[in-house]
């Protein structure tokens, strides 16, 4: 299957309007091909492939759809045994590299959206490079390795996923080969788009934009491809509902450039709001970059790529005991999602239920979402900045503690921030949840000192945003003090955080998972306190498996919602809590708890759901 996004070739193109399929939302060209579909696929048990030169004369005995991991239904293979190697082929054709829009003397670019957990990559039997990292994306210029002679161009992937090292950023991928307890069927492989892309010679490579709200400015970092030549130039146009607020041109004087965008209108007065990002304004700016070479004193030179983005302008901060959206006291109203599909795993079905995730989320009332023990694919997290969704990022988690596993994990997380600092849906970054492969940081000083290096490392690629070093418990240097609390009484659940008082008293000792909540020379101070696990209500509202639990269980759907109106409403009526996250969205495999079943059909009418999660209509 292939795309060619025709739109984008509109002037001026709105990056904010697209229809949700581009693989990189927040950086579009008009030219590529989508390359999912039919592929040819061979389990190697036998780790024998590499030996047996399979990168150049592939013989493989299955078909398997891309982008589903081979353990999925829809992947077309569904086995979820263990199979630590695995091979792809794909023969790319004329049509191909037609709709990418390649053409002598440009460059074809082949991009991975992310193959768990790690990749090689070959074309016509040429190697083409290597990748480590489940969750994040690679590319590579394949312009060279292009065979004039060939009727088609042959594309293989090697891809390891060892389900017992747990010393990879797996999250809640099973290393047992049946899901238990909280763990589910694993994602290897390729798991987000494949496609390809035509550019020049200079082009975007990268484009990062810091909205600073006080000062009414964009700060820009564009990254090219390669040092430019005299010549080169940079025009930057920023744009709102089609209206031009802003235009810059620069001369780029190496291969990465950082420009300050001033946008006049945020200068006057209360005006300013007018273009703020919310959940209940998601405003966008549109941005527009154009290379252009051969500039003199007599020619505007010529254009050679232009890339479409776009923005949010707002802020997320803490101060006061509250978190703050634009400098103003915001109540985070939240629920945990996993991102799983039965049918496809970590893999949506399609662009459209990412799309329809984010809708689900605010038509139950929450205005925000923690996306638990997953980078989610990016574009959910632009659906999330369109629909107006607040998110809290948070790794998957790795199960030990080791040198590989601290640079695996360090190495993944720098990667992700680099994907994903542009958006602006993204609130809070949370490298660590409940001391997963940190299990002894109460008392063991190297673990306080990783989890403190991943809270500092976050700060130095991205200031911008709150940091909750350890979700749950054991804090070492968090911005939020979040509590994980599956209390099941309402009146037990009241009484725990009714004020100030009690909930620091809680966080002063041992929390309700019998963990310590502050650790050494850890002060409560005026930070935010928010309950980000709780609830967890089961109810089984179809057929599920035999080991289905819930940290509670109701027995019918008016029994669910009287349950679900007590922990929400207890949780309300604190006059110090900042925020909630509620556990969960949809139910997961063996986890019955969700609003939703596994379908995304919801327990009880949506609308009651709403009422009870917004508090309208009910007694707090």
């Amino acid at each position: 299957m292939s795309t060619n996004d025709a739109a984008l070739d509109d002037q001026p193109a709105r990056a904010s309007r697209q229809d949700g399929s581009y693989p990189r939302p927040q950086l579009m060209r008009s030219r590529w091909a989508d390359l999912s579909g039919t592929w040819s696929f061979a389990f190697d048990d036998a780790n024998e492939g590499l030996s047996n030169r399979w990168f150049a004369e592939p013989a493989f005995d299955r078909d398997i759809v891309v982008p589903f991991p081979f353990e999925s239904e829809a992947s077309g293979i569904h086995d979820p045994s263990f199979h630590p190697v695995i091979w792809y082929s794909r023969e790319l054709t004329a049509d191909d590299l037609a709709t990418a829009g390649f053409d002598a003397g440009e460059r074809l670019h082949l991009h991975f959206g992310a193959v768990d957990y790690r990749a090689q990559v070959w074309l016509n039997g040429i190697h083409l490079g290597a990748h480590e990292g489940g969750h994040t994306p690679f590319s590579f210029d394949v312009t060279d390795v292009l065979d004039s002679s060939r009727a088609t161009q042959l594309l293989v992937v090697r891809a390891e996923d060892d389900p017992l090292d747990v010393s990879q950023p797996r999250g809640k991928q099973d290393w047992r080969l049946e899901p238990h307890s909280i763990w589910y069927h694993r994602t290897s492989g390729i798991w987000q788009p494949v496609w390809l892309e035509s550019t020049s010679d200079l082009f975007v490579s990268l484009l990062h934009t810091t909205p600073n709200v006080p000062e009414g400015t964009i700060t820009l970092r564009v990254d090219l491809n390669r040092r430019p030549s005299s010549g080169a130039r940079l025009d930057v146009v920023v744009s709102f509902e089609g209206t031009e607020l802003a235009a810059v041109t620069v001369t780029p004087g190496d291969i990465s450039s950082t420009l300050t965008v001033g946008l006049p209108l945020q200068t006057n007065g209360q005006a300013y709001e007018e273009l703020l990002w919310s959940p209940e304004h998601p405003r966008l700016l549109d941005v527009t970059v154009t290379v252009r070479e051969g500039v003199d004193s007599a020619s505007r030179g010529t254009a050679v790529d232009t890339v479409h983005s776009y923005l949010g302008l707002r802020s997320a901060t803490v101060a006061g005991g509250r978190f703050l959206l634009n400098d103003r006291p915001y109540y985070v109203r939240s629920v945990l999602n996993q991102g799983y599909w039965p049918e496809s795993h970590l893999a949506a079905p399609n662009a459209a239920a990412l799309k329809r995730e984010a809708e689900l989320i605010k038509e139950l009332g929450f205005n925000a979402t923690r996306v638990h023990q997953k980078f989610e694919d990016p574009r959910f997290l632009y659906w999330a900045d369109v629909l107006g969704l607040l998110v809290w990022a948070e790794t998957p988690g790795t199960f030990e503690f080791s040198p590989r596993a601290v640079a695996r994990m360090s190495s993944e997380w720098t990667a992700v921030i680099e994907r994903d600092l542009s958006h602006p849906s993204i609130v809070t970054w949370v490298p660590l949840n409940e001391s997963w492969g940190v299990q002894h940081i109460a008392h063991e000083p190297r673990m306080q000192a990783y989890a403190q290096s991943l809270v500092s490392l976050t700060r130095a690629l991205d200031p911008s945003r709150p940091v909750v070093s350890n979700d749950g418990w054991e804090h070492v240097d968090s911005d939020i003090l979040s509590i994980h609390d599956y209390e099941w009484s309402g009146e037990v659940l009241r009484s725990r955080y009714l004020d100030r008082e009690t909930c620091e008293n809680l966080l002063a000792g041992i929390g309700p998972a019998g963990r310590r909540m502050l650790l050494p020379t850890q002060q409560i101070g005026e930070r935010p306190i928010m309950v980000t696990e709780f609830g967890g209500i089961s109810y089984a509202s179809k057929q599920v498996p035999d080991d289905a639990w819930g940290y509670s269980t109701a027995t019918s759907s008016e029994d669910f919602v009287d349950r679900l109106d007590a922990v929400i409403g207890a949780l309300d009526a604190s006059s110090a809590l900042a925020g909630f996250c509620y556990t969960q969205l949809v139910d997961t495999l063996q986890e019955t708890n969700g609003l939703l079943a596994d379908d995304r059909t919801p327990k009880a009418p949506l609308e009651t759901l709403r009422r009870v999660i917004t508090r309208s209509g009910t007694s707090a």
